[in-house]
């Protein structure tokens, strides 16, 4: 008998049906992966399941006898337990105090502090992080916030965990001590349900995969039977055999930007780099290496020194509105915090950079600014139930294409783009990886930052790996290997080197 099942589940928001007679189950043991592109349905289907939402029709059983959860409290006192996608984290609050947030151990009327950051300490342990547990969640990074989210989660007693898209933000080696965690959790009996849009996940972990395509059940197969290919065109109803767009060849003589002995206190040191026209060149490391702080660095987001040229002008950033002024954006690799004002609709999010733009006087010209929104929303292929809508309100993909539409607004030149696909589906990543491709043959610099490394090798003309916030080598051509950049990466191509001499 399935620990959990849903029967013919369906949800609407108004007269907007976004669930559609959805049935499924999960065993106990069992890893069952729900997949499908953004919009699908999925995280809406993972809330009403751990009790985040209520289901307009259809029936939910524990055990074989229906439920009808209050709420994710209701649902966590029955076994339910969500890892949300959000970071949904306290920021000024300790590792030790957001895991044991209302549920303190205390001793006595007192909170014990050095209980909880042992305890902080050995839960963070197990997912393969070493993370001071007494340092302030907002000095973390976006992937450390959420391996902290996830000890959380695992601390309450469950019996079903709902995984909503755990690794986006991980490094390869977080990645593989979570899924490790993953089949300790399964080994006890456990069932996981796993929603993930990194396929070769899916077909390592899961046991069954479950796919929604626009709300509608799709599939259930066994996993076994399943290639990531496969997956990918069950998700989108077609051929994914071209995921990566051709490369158009750069112009080598022509110079648009040089970083020389840059530094960002901390975090980057000595970085010497050039971009020419046309060339899209991608930044590889694990986490911590220093990639996002050194682009913060040079755009002067945070303090750094050295040198910066800009077709052969010598320029010091003190803000990212004088980049921007020199032809330069950066999206952010955390579009949710600092690339869209989520609580905002989409046309204000839309204008704000080049909002000087859509002025008349004192006045903003609100018809220009719905022209813009219409005009972004037919060439990035936004896709959303009303244009009225806030930006929270979108889907990942949605949102980094809104974004993407937005600094393109500013007509830059050179575009850096900070992990260009996290939490995005297959289908999404095919746009956003042509648009890149259009970017770099209409004659615009490109550099992408990302910790998938077949990302980097499928867009990108070059590739420099970062290590402990230096440049520690690069590869191109046939050299553009997964192997090759784990090789510089975590240091061996340095020993080697060290070795012949």
């Amino acid at each position: 008998m399935p620990i959990l099942s849903a029967s013919a589940l369906s949800k609407s928001f108004g007269s907007i049906e976004v669930l559609s007679n959805i049935s499924l189950d999960l065993k106990a043991g069992e890893v069952h992966a729900i997949i499908g592109e953004n919009g699908a349905g999925k995280t809406t289907l993972m809330k009403i399941l751990a009790g985040h939402l209520q289901p307009s029709k259809g029936r939910l059983a524990i055990d074989g006898q229906e439920v009808h959860f209050t709420g994710p409290v209701d649902a966590e006192h029955r076994g339910i337990v969500l890892v949300h996608q959000e970071i949904l984290l306290a920021p000024h609050l300790t590792v030790a105090q957001n895991i044991f947030l209302g549920r303190e151990i205390r001793r006595g009327l007192v909170v014990d502090d050095r209980a909880m950051n042992e305890a902080a300490a050995r839960a963070v342990h197990d997912l393969g992080a070493d993370i001071d547990p007494t340092r302030v969640v907002e000095r973390l990074s976006i992937a450390r916030r959420q391996l902290v989210q996830i000890a959380r989660a695992l601390l309450v007693p469950h019996r079903v965990v709902v995984f909503d898209e755990p690794t986006a933000s991980l490094t390869p080696v977080e990645t593989q001590a979570l899924l490790k965690v993953i089949a300790v959790i399964r080994a006890k009996g456990i069932g996981v349900l796993y929603i993930s849009h990194r396929l070769n996940e899916v077909k390592a972990i899961a046991d069954r995969v479950t796919v929604l395509r626009d709300g509608k059940w799709i599939a259930t197969r066994e996993a076994s039977s399943l290639e990531p290919l496969d997956m990918a065109q069950l998700m989108v109803g077609r051929d994914m055999a071209h995921l990566y767009p051709p490369k158009t060849a750069p112009k080598q003589d022509r110079l648009v930007f040089e970083a020389e002995n840059f530094d960002v206190p901390g975090y980057a040191a000595g970085a010497s780099f050039r971009l020419h026209e046309g060339e899209i060149l991608g930044f590889a490391g694990l986490i911590g290496a220093g990639r996002t702080e050194l682009f913060e660095g040079l755009l002067g987001l945070r303090p750094g020194s050295g040198a910066v040229r800009v077709r052969g002008t010598l320029l010091n950033f003190r803000n990212a509105r004088q980049a921007m002024d020199a032809g330069i954006v950066y999206l952010s690799e955390d579009r949710k915090g600092k690339g869209l004002l989520l609580a905002k609709d989409l046309r204000t999010n839309l204008t704000l950079a080049a909002l000087e733009r859509f002025t008349r006087g004192p006045l903003i010209d609100k018809v220009r600014e719905w022209t813009a929104l219409n005009r972004a929303f037919t060439e990035f292929d936004i896709r959303a139930r009303a244009k009225t809508l806030l930006a929270g309100q979108l889907s990942g993909g949605n949102q980094q294409k809104l974004l993407l539409a937005k600094m393109m607004l500013l007509e830059p030149s050179i575009v850096i783009i900070d992990e260009p696909t996290r939490g995005i589906d297959i289908g999404t990543r095919e746009q956003i990886y042509r648009f890149i491709a259009t970017l770099a043959a209409n004659g615009k610099a490109v550099i992408v930052i990302s910790s998938e490394m077949q990302e980097l090798i499928g867009v990108c003309h070059r590739i420099l790996v970062m290590r402990n916030g230096r440049i520690a080598g690069e590869v191109s051509g046939d050299a553009m290997t997964e192997s090759e950049i784990v090789v510089h990466a975590t240091g061996v191509a340095e020993k080697e080197a060290r070795i012949a001499q």
